[in-house]
């Protein structure tokens, strides 16, 4: 079973290698560049930001009224959106055939450079009110707290069932968005999302098995302790990550659809069909897991293992093949949140799951450690609070609330919200 698993696993690898060979870096980025002029004249400490690959960027028009960034991909939609509040009083971006004139977007083509221009003249803003604004990231923090939750109920999973505090989880992430890049991409098998987005799945389930018999399984049989697995897991998660890059290079990559146009549904809040998809997916998914946990046989009985595994063992249950089940659930979600995940920042990296595992362990902490509930509760609020902290505080630190959020419950609880106590001493 394990050399047939280790063949399953050699062979992905090999479509990794085949389908998108590793590029190296450029020293000199891709850049976008303009111009803010009013009436011919420059103005300068007007912010604009730029999102898109690579994470979001903010730059201010020097004293010629001029701005640049360095973008990592090109062929790349990116989002160039004027702040409209450092312009000077009573002037506004106009363009009367746009109703968001202070919004563009712009690809960068095979030169590498683009420039990006406003028009400022008299006029009056279109300011969305505060609580449009809230609403909106309320909606985008739901659907990125889903998506996370079905991560962190796979960690949590593992965790109560094996003590590991599994590090590589955020590799297993990866792992399902990279997947399905081979199986849909234009470049690779190109096969339709219906059938590619299942097989990727399915694929990442067999990974978290297959990580379980070479690895996790025998660590077991041998009675290695719990700070050791966790090594093995740090361990684990670097070498992984870096088998990545070195099989799809350190670029962005896109799947089908992520440049979608987004629709407006009600107030200020837009989504794109990827979108609402995306969040239908997750409730289904999550209903079906708490199915499955709290009505058929194995899992109540993974239910009982995470409460006390040696009673359960006396009792007649098989922990190993329930923890073997485990893994195939765990990788299997966190598969899927790879994908969906991919369409949220858009794009996929080899170190992406990385990026948001903090944020899994804290959804897991915050809710209790060891409950799946636990997992979900708690990363819906991370979510949330992700999102809507960023209208007050900078985008690169909205990461940064949720764990200030997490220290704040654990003071006053330190079980987690679901958690229960326990005796210490």
């Amino acid at each position: 079973m394990a050399a047939a698993l280790f063949a399953l696993f050699l062979v992905a690898l090999g479509l990794f290698a085949t389908a998108t060979p590793a590029s190296a870096a450029e020293d000199d980025p891709y850049r976008i560049s303009g111009n803010v002029q009013l009436d011919g004249e420059p103005l300068e400490g007007v912010t604009l930001t730029v999102d898109g690959p690579g994470g979001l960027q903010e730059v201010e028009t020097d004293e010629n009224g001029q701005w640049r960034v360095g973008v990592p991909e090109r062929g790349e939609t990116y989002v160039v959106t004027l702040d409209e509040d450092t312009l000077p009083e009573g002037i506004a971006v106009v363009d009367p055939e746009d109703d968001t004139p202070n919004v563009k977007e712009v690809e960068v083509g095979q030169g590498g450079r683009v420039s990006v221009n406003f028009f400022i003249g008299e006029g009056e803003r279109n300011v969305t009110s505060f609580f449009d604004q809230l609403v909106q990231r309320i909606i985008q923090g739901l659907s990125f707290g889903l998506m996370l939750a079905l991560a962190a109920i796979g960690l949590s999973l593992v965790f109560g069932t094996t003590g590991i505090s599994n590090f590589a989880h955020g590799e297993m992430v990866t792992f399902g968005a990279i997947a399905a890049f081979m199986l849909v991409g234009p470049a690779s098998l190109a096969l339709p999302w219906w059938l590619g987005y299942p097989v990727a799945v399915v694929l990442s389930a067999l990974f978290g098995l297959f990580l379980d018999v070479i690895l996790w399984r025998p660590l077991r049989r041998r009675r290695v302790g719990v700070v050791q697995l966790m090594i093995v897991s740090i361990g684990l998660s670097l070498a992984l990550r870096y088998t990545f890059q070195l099989f799809i290079g350190g670029g962005t990559l896109q799947l089908p659809g992520s440049s979608e146009s987004k629709i407006s549904l009600f107030g200020s809040v837009q989504l794109s069909v990827i979108d609402m998809v995306s969040l239908a997916i997750s409730i289904v998914v999550i209903v079906a897991f708490a199915l499955w946990l709290t009505r058929s046989r194995t899992g109540k009985a993974t239910r009982a293992i995470s409460d006390n595994a040696s009673l359960a063992a006396a009792s007649g249950i098989d922990v190993d093949a329930v923890v073997r089940v485990v893994w195939v659930v765990a990788g299997a979600l966190a598969g899927l949140a790879g994908i969906l995940y991919a369409y949220y920042r858009p794009g996929i990296k080899w170190d992406m799951g990385a990026q948001i595992l903090l944020l899994m362990f804290a959804a897991v902490v915050l809710g209790g450690l060891g409950t799946a509930y636990g997992a979900l509760v708690g990363a819906l609020i991370v979510g949330i609070l992700v999102e809507v902290s960023s209208l007050w505080i900078p985008a690169d630190l909205k990461y940064a609330s949720a764990l200030f959020i997490l220290i704040v419950i654990l003071l006053f609880r330190p079980q987690g919200i679901l958690g229960r106590r326990e005796r210490i001493g």
